[in-house]
């Protein structure tokens, strides 16, 4: 039973902590990405295209509702996909660069907004687009709670899996020493008696067990945060765990000890009755 809640725990802290770390990644894209939109200007003249711009930044830095209203610089936007399609000249002939404006806006980005600021500038500016920063990354928060549901599942998978293995082995101790068990009851031993024992051995494997699986997870889960701290990412540097969801991994094996020593309570008891 050792070696079984171990390595159920030590899965455990696993799924757990990747959950949690989704949780904070989502959290804090959403956050940073809230209020967030970008107007991009399509033209191919770059004279036409700056005066365009400056137009448009105009209107944004006008608006009460606008916070803070930045253009990207040229520079910055053939650094962004250069990798992809070159740089320099030959970057101006494959395709036309767009004029960015980075804005953020006083609470959420609705569609309603959009659309009213996409009117706003097509009399003056009409080939500017007007795209909410959180909806690019829309399907990438749908793909997150998939896989956090799909963590949860694994967490409550887990705990079923810990409970049916306490109970096979409570029935299968029961099983071998039942004529020692008869025994105790004609001594005058009760059911509830006999339950704490098991209790009492249960709970010795499952704090061990417990204890070794979480240094085993949490030992995993520390592996898994150097290899993507390594990517040198902004967003996955969001999913960092905090303190208080190290206090929750923490806790996986007090709940996995309770859950033990729970099951096999129930399963003595209720196995007691049918076998005496």
């Amino acid at each position: 039973m050792l070696w079984v809640v171990a390595i159920m725990t030590a899965l455990t802290v696993i799924a757990a902590a990747g959950g949690l770390a989704l949780a904070n990644l989502a959290s804090a894209a959403s956050a940073e990405l809230a209020g967030g939109l970008t107007v991009q200007i399509l033209e191919p003249d770059p004279a036409a295209r700056d005066r365009a711009a400056e137009t448009a930044y105009a209107i944004l830095s006008n608006r009460e509702d606008v916070v803070s209203v930045r253009r990207v610089p040229d520079a910055e936007i053939e650094r962004l996909i250069s990798p992809w399609l070159g740089s320099g000249e030959d970057l101006a002939d494959l395709v036309p660069v767009p004029a960015l404006i980075d804005a953020r806006l006083s609470g959420q980005v609705t569609p309603q907004r959009v659309a009213e600021l996409q009117a706003q500038l097509a009399p003056t500016v009409p080939g500017a687009r007007v795209d909410a920063q959180s909806g690019w990354l829309q399907p990438v928060f749908e793909v997150i709670r998939t896989l956090q549901w799909l963590a949860l599942g694994l967490v409550l998978l887990l705990a079923a899996t810990s409970a049916t293995a306490v109970f096979l082995a409570s029935r299968s101790t029961l099983g071998a020493n039942r004529e020692t068990i008869e025994i105790v009851h004609l001594l005058g031993g009760t059911d509830g008696q006999i339950a704490r024992i098991f209790q009492s051995s249960i709970g010795r494997d499952a704090v061990l067990g417990g204890i070794t699986g979480l240094a085993l997870g949490a030992a995993g889960v520390l592996l898994l945060a150097r290899q993507f701290s390594a990517l040198g990412s902004g967003m996955i540097a969001g999913g960092a765990l905090e303190t208080n969801d190290w206090l929750l991994i923490a806790a996986i094996p007090l709940a996995g000890l309770l859950l033990a020593v729970l099951t096999a309570r129930v399963t003595v008891l209720h196995t007691l009755r049918r076998l005496l």
